[in-house]
C-alpha cells in the first residue's frame, strides 16, 4: 500500500519563487495565510513574489512626463558651452553626422540604433510641441505625467511599496527610519532613500544620499543611479565622470561602458560613442545595444556592408522584429544586395504590431522605389505610409517632391508646409518650400523658410546660397 506524501505549501511557494511562477507562488501564499494570517514567511514570501510581477529597473527608466518638462524649475544656461549640455542641440565635439546624411530626433539629436527611454525626443520648448512630440517608444501618445506611468508598477516592505503600491512618501518615511535605526551607515538604505527623492524630483537630496551610499560600500547599481541623476541635471560632464569613477573600481564593468557610450551619443559625438560601444562588446558580444547602435552608426556613413553584418548577427542571436527585417532590407538595397531587399521588407510588414511601424516600412519601401527610378510605386509607397500614419512629416515632404515633378505646384506647397508644421527641427521641408517659392517668384516666402532651413541646419551650403541670393536681390531694391 503506498503512502501519499505531499509538499510542504510554503517550500512549493518558495520554489514557485525560485522559477519565477510569481502567480502561482502568491495563489500559495494567499491560501497559507487565510488558515495562519500571522505567518511571517508566508507575508514575506508573497511580498516578494507580488513585487517581482511588477518590478522594472529604475536605473534603466527614465521618461519624463509633459509636467516633468514644462513645470521643471531647474535652470540651465541659455547658451551652453559645446559639449556641456544634452538639452540644447548643436552642442557637440565633433564627430556627428549632419543632417544630410542622418535623420535628426526633435530635440536635435541623432536618430539612435536602439530606441531608449529619452532618446527620441529632447525638451520641447512649447506646450503644443510636447503634446504632438511621441515620449515613448511603443506609443505616439506623450506622457502626461510621471505619476500615470508608474501606476500599475511592481525582497522587502520598501519594494512592495516603492513598485506594488506607488506609494512614495511611505517608502521615503520608511527609508528615512530605517537609515536612523541602522546609525546612518547602512549604505541600501541610503540608495532607497536616493530612489524616492528622485523620484519625486528633489534631485540635489538624491545626490547627496548617493554619494553618501558610495562613501560607505562601492556598487555599480549605485553609481549608475547617480549618473542618471546628473543627467536629469543637464550635466553630462559629470555624469562621465562618476561613470569613469566607476570604472575604477569595477574595471570593464558593461553597464558603466554602455552609460558613456549612450552621453556620447546624445552629445552627438559618435565616434567616442562607437569606442565604447566597441569595448562594450568586447565584454559582452551579445549586447543587443552595442551592436545596434554600432551597425546604425556604420549605415550612415556610407558603409551598408558592414552595417548588415551588424544587423545579421543580431538575426543570429534571436533578434525577431519588424525593426530589425526593416533595417536589413535598408542595408541590402544600399549593397546592392536586390535579391534581399524586398524578402526582408515582405518579413518587416509581417512582424508589425502598429500603425506606426507600418508607416516606417512603407516609408523606405519608397526610399526603394525612388532609388530603382519607379516613381509611380514611390508615389503609392509614401500615400500608404500616411495611410496609417497622417503625421508622418518625412513622407508628406517627399511626396511634395513627387507631385512638383508632376507640376502640381499648389499640391506641392501644401504637402511642404504640411510636412514643416509637424516636423519643424527637419530642414528637407523649409528648404524645399524656399526653393519652390523661389521659383515662382514669392521671394519673401522664400526667405522665411529659408531662415527657418538655417535654423535647422545652418552649414547647409544650398541654403546659405539661397539666403545669400535674396539679400543681393532685396539689396537692390
Amino acid at each position: 500500500m503506498e503512502v501519499a506524501v505531499s509538499m510542504d505549501p510554503l517550500f512549493l511557494a518558495w520554489s514557485s519563487s525560485r522559477r519565477r511562477k510569481f502567480q502561482r507562488c502568491s495563489d500559495i501564499c494567499s491560501k497559507l495565510l487565510s488558515e495562519s494570517p500571522y505567518d511571517q514567511a508566508a507575508w514575506s514570501l508573497k511580498t516578494r513574489a507580488l513585487t517581482e510581477m511588477l518590478y522594472i529597473d529604475e536605473v534603466e527608466l527614465d521618461q519624463e512626463g509633459i509636467a516633468d518638462i514644462m513645470l521643471d524649475e531647474s535652470s540651465i544656461a541659455q547658451v551652453a558651452r559645446p559639449g556641456t549640455s544634452l538639452r540644447l542641440p548643436g552642442t557637440s565635439q565633433g564627430g556627428a553626422p549632419t543632417p544630410a546624411v542622418r535623420p535628426m530626433t526633435q530635440s536635435g539629436r541623432p536618430i539612435t540604433g536602439f530606441v531608449r527611454p529619452s532618446t527620441l525626443s529632447g525638451r520641447p520648448e512649447t506646450m503644443e510641441q510636447a503634446i504632438r512630440t511621441p515620449r515613448t517608444a511603443s506609443t505616439a501618445r506623450p506622457v502626461t505625467s510621471a505619476s500615470g506611468r508608474f501606476v500599475r508598477l511592481g525582497t522587502t516592505l520598501f519594494e512592495y511599496i516603492f513598485h506594488l503600491e506607488n506609494d512614495v512618501k511611505t517608502a521615503l518615511d520608511l527609508a528615512a527610519l530605517a537609515t536612523e535605526h541602522a546609525q546612518f551607515k547602512d549604505w541600501w538604505w541610503k540608495v532607497q532613500l536616493g530612489k524616492c527623492y528622485y523620484r519625486l524630483g528633489l534631485h540635489r537630496e538624491a545626490e547627496k544620499q548617493f554619494r553618501s551610499a558610495l562613501a560607505h560600500q562601492e556598487f555599480v547599481d549605485t553609481y549608475l543611479y547617480l549618473a542618471k541623476v546628473y543627467q536629469r541635471l543637464d550635466q553630462p560632464i559629470t555624469a562621465l565622470n562618476v561613470f569613469k569613477q566607476g570604472l575604477d573600481h569595477f574595471p570593464a564593468e558593461v553597464t558603466l561602458l554602455t552609460g558613456i557610450a549612450r552621453i556620447h551619443e546624445e552629445m552627438n559625438n559618435m565616434i567616442s560613442a562607437t569606442e565604447y560601444y566597441k569595448e562594450v562588446l568586447k565584454q559582452d558580444n551579445t549586447h543587443v545595444e552595442a551592436i545596434a547602435c554600432i551597425g546604425s552608426n556604420h549605415f550612415y556613413t556610407d558603409q551598408p556592408e558592414i552595417a548588415l553584418r551588424f544587423y545579421r548577427r543580431l538575426l543570429q542571436m534571436g533578434v525577431f522584429n519588424c525593426q530589425l527585417y526593416n533595417n536589413l532590407g535598408l542595408c541590402c538595397f544600399y549593397a546592392q544586395q536586390y535579391d534581399m531587399t524586398l524578402s526582408s521588407f515582405e518579413r518587416a510588414l509581417a512582424l508589425v504590431s502598429s500603425d506606426e511601424e507600418q508607416a516606417d516600412i512603407w516609408y523606405n519601401l519608397g526610399h526603394v522605389a525612388v532609388g530603382i527610378a519607379d516613381l509611380t510605386l514611390a508615389y503609392q509607397c509614401f500615400k500608404l505610409a500616411l495611410a496609417f500614419n497622417n503625421n508622418h512629416g518625412e513622407a508628406y515632404n517627399n511626396l511634395a517632391v513627387l507631385e512638383l515633378r508632376k507640376g502640381r505646384i499648389e499640391q506641392a506647397k501644401a504637402f511642404l508646409q504640411t510636412a514643416a508644421s509637424l516636423s519643424p527641427h527637419m530642414y528637407e521641408p523649409h528648404f524645399n518650400f524656399a526653393t519652390l517659392s523661389d521659383k515662382v517668384g514669392d521671394l519673401q516666402s522664400s526667405y522665411m523658410a529659408a531662415q527657418k532651413s538655417e535654423d535647422a541646419f545652418p552649414e547647409h551650403v544650398d541654403t546659405q546660397q539661397i539666403l545669400k541670393n535674396l539679400r543681393q536681390h532685396f539689396a537692390t531694391l
